[in-house]
């Protein structure tokens, strides 16, 4: 497949994230608080899913492995908000199983291309260790968040969120740069600003309201 299409689904993938981000800060400019608006999560899905083909393209484990962490949870806070049950019944089958298929049936001459992913050329094993703790940390605010949101019974970004979310975007930065990722690059770097800022939003309701 050429390059041109396998950058233009990675930024195809960081533009819906770009976008959910954007309509998160602006609901909560709007209520002066932290809110989690349901087209977060959907566009969150659909972001995660092109990612992870773009990661799947570039033989970047790193990628896959941080949106494989990350999908499931996506489909959960929908599924807490009764928005999963209105997808049609065909896509909701789709999105589930593609990802869970291309994991699987990872072949190459109808082999497991374990070497692919973990022995690519273009990116040392140490490169690799870092792309994948950049994607750990970047994917354990959606494991905090989902638990926290399970605990409250209702779809919520806390705290530990924004601040695990900043962490890990910093770390995906500097992997980006080594990595000569445009896609993760533009894509992190706008995302840190909203994060700082949520961090911000949130402790001014702490001031306000100790």
């Amino acid at each position: 497949m050429s390059t041109w299409i396998i950058y233009s689904i990675g930024f195809a993938a960081q533009l819906l994230f770009s976008s959910r981000l954007i309509i998160q800060w602006i609901t909560s400019e709007k209520q002066k608080k932290v809110t989690t608006p349901t087209l977060f999560w959907t566009l969150s899905l659909f972001a995660s899913f092109l990612l992870f083909i773009y990661g799947y393209l570039r033989d970047d484990f790193a990628i896959m492995l941080g949106q494989g962490l990350t999908y499931f949870i996506y489909i959960r806070n929908l599924q807490l908000q009764k928005q999963w049950e209105k997808f049609p019944k065909a896509m909701r089958w789709f999105l589930l199983l593609v990802p869970v298929f291309i994991s699987i049936f990872y072949f190459n001459n109808n082999t497991i291309d374990v070497e692919r992913l973990f022995k690519n050329e273009a990116i040392p094993f140490w490169l690799l260790v870092l792309g994948i703790v950049s994607q750990v940390v970047f994917t354990l605010r959606f494991v905090f968040q989902w638990l926290y949101s399970e605990k409250q019974k209702e779809s919520s970004l806390p705290f530990g969120f924004w601040l695990l979310s900043l962490i890990g975007s910093t770390l995906i930065l500097t992997y980006a740069i080594i990595r000569k990722d445009p896609v993760l690059f533009i894509g992190q770097l706008f995302g840190a600003v909203i994060y700082s800022r949520n961090l911000m939003l949130i402790k001014k309701s702490h001031v306000k309201n100790p």
